[in-house]
């Protein structure tokens, strides 16, 4: 009788999507086991790729909207329409705006990034499309605003000692002494999914743990911080600041949370309900998974690991491919077998630039 395998990766960040890894490893399984049922589910994180996971699933229908990316420059962007037994769902990931892939290494400049572009698609999803929830998808940011931008998009007035209006960027947000929510657009149910537990302030908050890889200078960080900490005293936000999650996105969960009333939930245990993943693995006899570096990190719950853990309490065995692997990793005992591209012995560059044939050819000889 044939064997049922779920393929369900993540992206291999920098060489492949989630779908482009799932189709690798599938073409691996077939030149091995030309047989086997193969059930294909990508899964993501908050990052980029979180709308492309759901939007098969969801039946979803690509909406295209203008925005700002994270230096205000206009762009076209686009978000996910799904009908659901919810009403109708926008599916957005903040990447898609205000993501670091949207910037070159010299472009890094946290002190003006904003999250506005992420507040134009959430009105624009309201307002053009009635939507009753939105489900946004955190991660991968560039900007470090606390959500102001986004907060601002939706008619959040931030006001200088004047009553003037200012953009509240974080090189800005010192000079705000009243923000004002009256004209704010009304919202719906908004679900952000999020899988980082940072608070907003502090030494484990957004500023000390994620903007340096944004750009952030030592002098960048004592702004930033300062401008948080300003934002979050004004508003009276020191509760939704110091609610886990609040950090992420460059402090945009803190935003959703404080100016926007939304819900910081799970992003692997959002994604498994929509896809059903608990039921798709009962099903299998054998479950993948993988992304690009599966380490210490990762065991703190990122989505194979999650995925890894959830399979086991099923009693089906998980087999993990990955770019790179650590010893954390591999001594974990969550894997069945834990197979890294890096072990292959072929130079990193060459991996990175046709990491799908390598990643065919590694599951293929892999004994699964």
């Amino acid at each position: 009788m044939p064997r049922r395998i779920l393929i369900a990766p993540d992206k291999f960040k920098g060489s492949l999507s989630a779908m482009e890894a799932a189709v690798a490893i599938a073409r691996g399984i077939h030149q091995s086991e030309p047989d086997a049922e193969l059930d294909l589910c990508p899964i993501a994180d908050g990052g980029e790729g979180f709308m492309e996971t759901l939007q098969p699933t969801l039946d979803g229908k690509w909406i295209t909207c203008p925005a700002v990316d994270p230096l205000g420059r206009p762009i076209k962007s686009r978000y996910v329409i799904a009908k659901t037994p919810q009403g109708q769902t926008a599916i957005l990931e903040m990447a898609e705006t205000a993501g670091l892939w949207r910037l070159t290494d010299e472009k890094r400049l946290p002190l003006q990034a904003t999250t506005r572009g992420v507040g134009m698609q959430m009105a624009h999803a309201i307002t053009e499309h009635s939507v009753t929830r939105i489900i946004l998808g955190l991660g991968g940011s560039a900007t470090t605003d606390g959500g102001a931008g986004m907060a601002a998009a939706l008619g959040v007035m931030f006001l200088d000692e004047n009553e003037m209006a200012i953009d509240p960027i974080p090189a800005n947000l010192h000079r705000t002494e009243h923000v004002d929510s009256r004209f704010r657009i009304d919202l719906p149910e908004i679900i952000a999914a999020c899988d980082v537990e940072n608070p907003l302030l502090g030494p484990r908050g957004s500023t000390a743990v994620f903007s340096e890889q944004k750009g952030a200078s030592a002098d960048d960080k004592i702004v930033l911080e300062h401008a948080l900490t300003h934002m979050t005293t004004i508003t009276g936000g020191e509760a939704s600041a110091a609610t886990p999650g609040a950090g992420a996105a460059g402090g945009l969960g803190f935003g959703l949370l404080h100016f926007a009333a939304a819900k910081l939930v799970s992003g692997f245990d959002l994604l498994a309900n929509l896809l059903e993943l608990e039921k798709r693995i009962r099903s299998a006899d054998h479950v993948i998974t993988g992304e690009g570096s599966i380490d210490h990190q990762s065991l703190s719950g990122k989505g194979p690991v999650a995925l890894a853990r959830l399979a086991a309490s099923l009693g089906v065995p998980v087999t993990g491919f990955c770019g790179l692997a650590d010893t954390d990793a591999r001594n974990s005992g969550i894997f069945h077998a834990l197979h890294a591209l890096g072990d292959t012995g072929n130079p990193l560059d060459a991996l990175m630039s046709d990491a799908a044939l390598h990643l065919t050819q590694l599951v293929a000889k892999s004994k699964i």
